[in-house]
């Protein structure tokens, strides 16, 4: 029997983690709806509402949850405060939400507080930024855990939750990217107007810890990959507090090397990284979706700390001018086996695999410290 499961995005990056797993929800008979809110609606970054308006066969909800420039205590109270509403109307038999945001701390808080069942994607990963405490809160608060890794796995039930409520199923991300899009690489170069023969990619998000000095950081960055007399597609940041320092500094760039876009739909992303000589920033892909395709990736700060240590990553501050300039130089184009310390690229089946159990729609809602 089909369940109501409601997916809640507020990013580019978590929905390109959350769709393939609603999609085979969808083709397994559920029926799915997507809570959209956050960054999907603002026209700064893309308007990328457009892309879930893209899936078919599944339900909408668009919810405005911030003015450019909220601090992030005040997005959190505006998404409670509209999701929770929402929730009551349709009552959810499950709400999935991913990762470390602002927007699924609201609905793992709004789920808890209403025992509505809530699965969480890719808990128990560490970086060492107030992401990770957001992360770990949302285990703390789901029902359900999703996890990516087997360390993954050990951090989760590590935290109190019981070992049968953690499911092991790789980054769903990782589907896509395997299966491949269908998309060319000059369908992409058509769509968002990149000239490039050779390139890398570069993407770097603010770290709110470091909002001090993070407008520094992206200005040595650039400078790096301008002197490098490299051509780079720049993805903008995120809406976290220091994104203006780093806006700054893109819009300095020379428009003849550098190709900046507020977002990209997620297949021409893939294929896009696949033909990338490079990636360089402190996005989770530089760390995660990178090595799985070989990519060499440059990951700078603290942002992604101590997420994976696969041997296509160079770590780096955004200081570290001698060992970002040997990168662009030694690593620009070469290509590595696939690392799949992340999944093999069959999350959404295991997903599937899961709600298919009469058990997971059964089990108690009370939940208690697991000790082993």
């Amino acid at each position: 029997m089909g369940r109501k499961l409601l997916f809640l995005t507020g990013t580019r990056a978590d929905f390109g983690k959350l769709e393939p797993l609603a999609v085979a929800a969808r083709d397994a008979g559920h029926d799915v709806t997507f809570f959209v809110t956050g960054m999907h609606m603002l026209e700064r970054y893309g308007s990328t509402r457009l892309e879930v308006e893209r899936v078919a066969g599944v339900k909408r909800q668009e919810f405005i949850n911030q003015r450019i420039g909220d601090p992030q205590d005040v997005i959190l109270s505006k998404t409670i405060l509209g999701l929770s509403d929402w929730v009551h109307e349709y009552r959810p038999d499950l709400t999935v939400i991913h990762g470390d945001r602002i927007e699924a701390l609201a609905g793992a808080l709004v789920c808890a507080t209403n025992y509505i069942r809530c699965a969480h994607v890719e808990g128990g990963e560490v970086s060492g930024t107030i992401d990770e405490v957001y992360r770990h809160c949302n285990t703390k608060l789901c029902t359900y855990h999703f996890v990516s890794s087997q360390d993954a796995r050990e951090r989760v039930i590590t935290l109190g939750e019981e070992p049968s409520a953690v499911f092991t199923i790789g980054s769903p991300e990782l589907d896509i990217h395997l299966q491949g899009t269908g998309i060319a690489m000059a369908q992409v170069r058509e769509r968002y107007e990149i000239p490039f023969k050779e390139f890398g990619i570069a993407v770097f998000h603010p770290v709110t810890s470091e909002r001090d000095t993070i407008g520094e950081q992206a200005r040595n960055l650039f400078t790096c990959l301008k002197n490098s007399g490299r051509c780079f597609v720049v993805i903008l940041p995120n809406n976290d507090p220091g994104s203006e320092e780093i806006f700054a500094e893109i819009e300095k760039l020379p428009k003849d090397r550098f190709r900046c876009l507020p977002s990209m739909r997620f297949s021409y992303f893939s294929t896009l990284m696949r033909e990338a000589s490079v990636m360089v920033g402190n996005s989770s892909a530089g760390v995660r979706e990178a090595p799985f395709l070989g990519v060499p990736s440059l990951n700078i700060g603290s942002r992604q700390h101590l997420r994976s240590r696969s041997l296509t990553i160079t770590d780096a501050t955004a200081f570290d001018v001698e060992t970002i300039k040997a990168f662009l130089k030694d690593r620009w184009g070469q290509r590595f086996d696939a690392d799949v310390s992340f999944g093999a690229g069959n999350a959404a089946q295991r997903f599937v695999e899961v709600l298919e159990s009469e058990a997971f729609w059964t089990a108690s809602q009370q939940k208690y410290f697991y000790q082993g």
